[in-house]
């Protein structure tokens, strides 16, 4: 009897083994990599934040099925910023000082970037970022590494697009209105409205910004009917941007040319809310499903979408969740690359190197931006009731040249 169980014994204790040995190295080790953040969660930004956690999370668990980074796990470690400003440097302090993770990188939108900022340069740490509009520019920090198509140009390029279309037109326009939310991101895109509308020689007959706090948008569209410009830039974050296109829908506001720099309208959850509504807006994209854009993308949306449901997030994906993979997949290349999780060689890697993702390649230049911009400028039409969503149908792409598919319709009217 003794000799069966110390058979029994040694049988499951090879077995053990050798199931241990098929698992990759990440599972043995008991040091992960762990990689701090705070990200929108709840709050207005929400809808973005969460699909952008769940693309860095389907990166977590790809690299550690594949024996994690310089052999060793990757661990996300996170909080919800609520989409505050305010909870920001708590949550990067308490990350560093507290959890002690070994790297930082951002949680999601300019608004969060800018207060992480001066925790991060006094801790010394590297910081990329995710879609921060020329948060750097103040602090030159030589360690912060934007993952945002804005190219050097950072200001002025999301609203480029849509100002060389609107002065294709024939007649050309004369006049712009803009409407800036005042916030940090929308305060820089209108910023680079303006300089774009000056090297048109464009009338500015409406620069006026709005409180974050607006409900009532009634105010300002009359405002901006009463200007009559041809072309009409809102620079906005979600909330305001469906209330800004909705209050436009009302009061059947047409100018020739209106959109621009509006953050929400990208995310499904928000066109669902605005269906039809969207048709001849004019806005900002950073990646569409294009057949070209889609092929290396593909594998990773599918999987995506399979989780979207379970997790209670945007059930495509395509305006943060790739990005949150691909966010977090060119830190991974930049430790493989420099061989360290040490925060200065990182970043001397993410300086001299071009990282290769499934939302592109890019390169960084000065002040960690990218040395070249693919910012699209697309315009939303022929929508329907039961829309998906999910392809080219709706949505045309005006700029850049590399990845139009077709031309603005002008006026705006001849869209609705």
């Amino acid at each position: 009897m003794l000799q069966v169980t110390k058979r029994n014994l040694l049988a499951v204790a090879a077995a053990g083994a050798i199931a241990l040995a098929a698992q990759p190295a990440s599972a043995q080790s008991a040091q992960p990599i762990t990689i701090g953040f705070g990200m929108a969660l709840t709050g207005p930004l929400a809808a973005n934040g969460k699909q952008a956690l769940l693309g860095m999370k389907l990166w977590e668990e790809e690299v550690n099925a594949k024996g994690g980074l310089l052999g060793r796990p990757v661990k996300l470690v996170y909080y919800d910023d609520q989409s505050n400003p305010s909870t920001v440097p708590g949550i990067y302090t308490k990350l560093i000082d507290v959890d002690k993770v070994n790297l930082v990188v951002s949680g999601y939108a300019t608004n969060m970037v800018a207060p992480a900022l001066p925790v991060v340069m006094q801790k010394n740490k590297l910081f990329p970022s995710l879609f921060a509009l020329d948060a750097n520019h103040e602090f030159k920090y030589p360690k912060y590494f934007s993952v945002l198509p804005t190219g050097p140009e950072t200001k002025t390029s999301f609203t480029e697009g849509f100002f060389e279309a609107g002065l294709k037109q024939n007649p050309k326009p004369t006049t712009v209105a803009l409407a800036a939310e005042d916030a940090e991101f929308s305060r820089n895109a209108c910023e680079g409205a303006r300089e774009n509308a000056k090297k048109a020689n464009l009338k500015i007959v409406y620069d006026r910004s709005y409180p974050p706090s607006t409900t009532d948008y009634t105010p300002i569209v009359r405002a901006l009917q009463a200007a009559n410009a041809d072309l009409v830039v809102i620079c906005s974050y979600p909330l305001s941007s469906v209330g800004m296109v909705q209050t436009i829908n009302e009061l059947n506001y047409k100018p020739k040319m209106i959109g621009g720099a509006m953050v929400g309208l990208q995310a499904t959850v928000f066109k669902q809310r605005l269906g039809a509504k969207l048709n001849g807006i004019v806005n900002y994209e950073t990646w569409v499903p294009t057949e070209k854009l889609m092929a290396p993308a593909r594998a990773f949306f599918d999987k995506y979408q399979a989780r979207a449901g379970a997790e209670g997030v945007d059930p495509i994906g395509y305006y943060l969740g790739g990005w949150g993979y691909a966010y977090l997949s060119v830190l991974g290349q930049a430790i493989e690359g420099a061989k360290s999780i040490e925060d200065d060689k990182v970043a001397d890697y993410f300086r001299k190197n071009t990282f290769k993702t499934i939302m592109g390649d890019w390169s960084y230049g000065p002040g960690g931006e990218w040395t070249k911009s693919s910012i699209m400028q697309v315009q939303y039409h022929d929508i329907k009731e039961g829309e998906t969503w999910r392809g080219m149908n709706y949505q045309t792409v005006l700029s850049p040249a590399g990845q139009k598919t077709g031309d603005v319709i002008y006026p705006y009217e001849k869209a609705k």
